[in-house]
């Protein structure tokens, strides 16, 4: 805005809408107050405060010029096209016109011991006391001059037990040049890895796949905002031990400044009773050239069950001119989400409805991005313009629609969910190939897309990643385990057992290495050193239920039942929803060598738990289970379970389909012979 003084005349004008008298103090003060008093506020982000009449009247005509052309307030949402949503500060025409009269009046004053109070303790928390605060470690200092920067801060969040989120509120810290915020939880170690290792606050670079919005939920903060808690029965999990990941985009002032932000957290009383979803559209394949002006990507969607709609987020980087996103009914009713026709890096939001909705099972959700690359963009970061593909880099670019919705009940999220996240963990690995593609040297891009890879059962392609990540970084521990692991899924035992073993010396408490050798030296016939480090990793981690169980199958193969039995039951305590232990803990109750330990009533219950956990369809688990019956005296049960065992079995393993069909065989004779004659 342009300074702008000596206002000509103090006669009150007249309100265009009413005809009477308008002034500072009975007109324009109190819609200064609710619309642009958030930012413009001592010490807020904005040059000057609207509270008081003596800091507005300077700024009158620059204020009249930027609501008429609406700049200001920044409401970016097309009106009529989607929404109302909550908190809109979209002034009417009606408003522009009484602060373009008053202005053109001269400014004039009014009453000023007739004017409404400024707001209350606009520098404290405006939720309320927060239940926990969470500050930055320690302040970071910016630069006087130069670039916007986009800086990462891992904040531990100290919570001893599961608590359940309805709110958070962002306080910057420093208002001046705190741009915009988002945070993530990340309930690995690898955003606080990331901050360790660069020795000012925070980090540059790419956010590790594990650092993720809370399920269901957007997290973030834009000048002015303060996002309303969530819905009744709607709070968001957060678990011990995890990290906070803050990003930030600092925009330097002209002097030195420093930055140190703070969370505050406000728990619900309990777990929440309507889970939400965001669905994600997007592709992940950009790829513009430069000069074009009208480049577009689009996504489609087809909901496979009723959803409610709470809340939307688009997101892009620079090159993003225009944004739409609406929803085509299954009876062809075309229903807007959102428009944005001036799209604008610096004033990105997330929108919750006024009102939520319903979308109907067979709803097309569709979205487009149009990305004007051309000189002519003013926002373009590059010139001249060049290539830009996707990444998560402001110099890249992103074209993504977040759609929070609740479906009806957890069956129907079950569903979305399944249906949903394998599309968008496919696009994933499109961008990340993509980074790659333009930076090879990305380490912690690698071990991501490696990962995606896994959880779509392309191993060699996670392993050709992994091998990357230990080129990058041959001192991690954690490039060797993640390589070797992958080595193991592959069945390449040499090499797996040489990379966890190299992953053990650069890290000797390395509990997950431990049991992942364990088991390698386990399948090569190694059982005595396998034993003795999945007994370091169960010493490392007591509570690791995969570690205690493995250690209770090693200890079974080596003739130690008591102390595999023990096992066992410490690793159904620790995985309470795992079926191999309480499978395999059942057997052991009724095959152990001294019949005194033996528990058939206990094998049922554990075997029956087991077959609830596999969906009744796993044959070895049905096997156990109809022992346990038979063992019970329960010989119907015996025959039923092992019948069900049979029909499971998959085609080609014929010789365990021959070993069920004998012990099928057994429980009939031995049912007949117990029938009286």
């Amino acid at each position: 805005m342009v300074l702008c003084v000596g206002l000509a005349g103090n006669r009150a004008p007249a309100s265009p809408a009413t005809g009477q008298a308008v002034t500072f103090a009975d007109g324009v003060a109190p819609l200064l107050r609710d619309r642009c008093g958030a930012c413009h506020r001592p010490g807020g982000v904005a040059p000057f405060s609207v509270l008081a009449y003596p800091d507005v009247r300077p700024w009158a005509r620059a204020i009249r010029n930027a609501v008429r052309t609406r700049s200001m307030p920044p409401w970016k949402p097309v009106p009529g096209y989607g929404g109302p949503f909550v908190g809109e500060q979209r002034l009417s025409d009606a408003e522009i016109d009484l602060i373009a009269a008053w202005v053109d009046a001269g400014a004039p004053e009014g009453d000023r011991a007739a004017a409404a109070p400024p707001p209350v303790d606009y520098g404290g928390w405006r939720l309320g006391e927060p239940d926990l605060v969470v500050e930055m470690q320690a302040p970071y200092a910016l630069q006087a001059e130069g670039i916007d920067v986009l800086r990462k801060f891992a904040l531990p969040v100290p919570v001893g037990k599961r608590r359940y989120v309805r709110a958070v509120e962002f306080q910057p810290g420093n208002p001046r040049v705190v741009h915009h915020a988002n945070m993530k939880i990340d309930p690995t170690p690898a955003s606080r890895q990331l901050d360790a290792a660069d020795p000012e606050p925070g980090y540059e670079g790419v956010t590790p796949f594990s650092a993720r919005f809370p399920f269901g939920w957007f997290l973030g903060w834009t000048p002015g905002q303060v996002r309303p808690p969530a819905a009744e029965g709607m709070a968001w999990t957060l678990d011990p031990g995890s990290d906070l990941l803050l990003e930030l985009h600092l925009t330097p002032s002209g002097e030195p400044e420093t930055v140190q932000s703070r969370i505050g957290f406000f728990f619900a009383a309990g777990p929440p009773d309507r889970i939400p979803f965001t669905i994600r559209l997007g592709k992940q394949d950009l790829d513009i050239p430069p000069g074009v002006d009208e480049y577009r990507s689009e996504d489609r969607y087809v909901l496979p069950v009723d959803v409610e709609v709470h809340g939307i987020q688009p997101h892009a980087h620079y090159l993003a001119r225009r944004v739409r996103g609406h929803a085509t009914l299954p009876d062809g009713t075309r229903r807007p989400l959102i428009a944005i026709d001036d799209w604008d890096f610096h004033w990105q939001d997330s929108y919750r409805y006024a009102e939520p909705f319903v979308l109907p099972r067979g709803t097309e959700l569709a979205m487009e991005f149009v990305y004007d690359n051309s000189i002519a963009n003013p926002a373009n970061p590059h010139a001249p313009p060049r290539r830009v593909t996707w990444g998560q880099l402001s110099a890249n670019e992103m074209g993504d629609l977040w759609i929070q919705v609740v479906p009806r009940n957890a069956a129907d999220l079950d569903l979305l969910v399944r249906d949903r996240r394998p599309i968008e963990l496919a696009e994933d690995i499109v961008g990340f190939e993509m980074v790659l593609a333009a930076d090879p040297n990305q380490r912690m891009v690698h071990d991501d897309v490696a990962l995606l890879y896994t959880q779509f059962g392309r191993v060699p392609e996670a392993v050709r990643h992994y091998r990357e990540s230990v080129r990058l970084a041959p001192d991690s521990s954690a490039a060797a385990y993640n390589l070797g692991t992958g080595l193991l899924q592959l069945g390449e035992l040499g090499e797996a057992i040489v990379e966890l073993e190299r992953a053990l010396r650069l890290d000797p408490a390395y509990a997950l290495a431990h049991n992942n050798l364990g088991a390698a030296l386990k399948l090569r016939g190694d059982l005595l050193r396998a034993t003795v480090h999945y007994r370091e990793a169960v010493r490392l981690r007591p509570g690791d239920g995969e570690a205690l169980y493995n250690l209770a199958n090693a200890l079974m193969a080596s003739g130690a039942p008591d102390e595999a039995m023990t096992l066992y039951g410490r690793a159904i305590a620790a995985r309470p929803d795992a079926a191999e232990p309480h499978a395999e803990l059942a057997l052991l109750l009724l095959i152990h060598p001294d019949p005194a330990r033996r528990d058939a009533a206990r094998a049922v219950r554990l075997a029956e738990r087991a077959a609830e956990l596999t969906g009744r369809v796993q044959p070895g688990v049905l096997d156990v289970l109809a022992g346990a019956y038979a063992a019970a005296g329960a010989l119907d049960r015996a025959v039923a379970a092992a019948e069900a065992a049979l029909e499971h079995v998959p085609r080609g393993r014929d010789d365990v389909a021959a070993a069920i069909r004998a012990r099928l065989e057994g429980y009939r004779r031995e049912r007949a012979a117990a029938r009286p004659r």
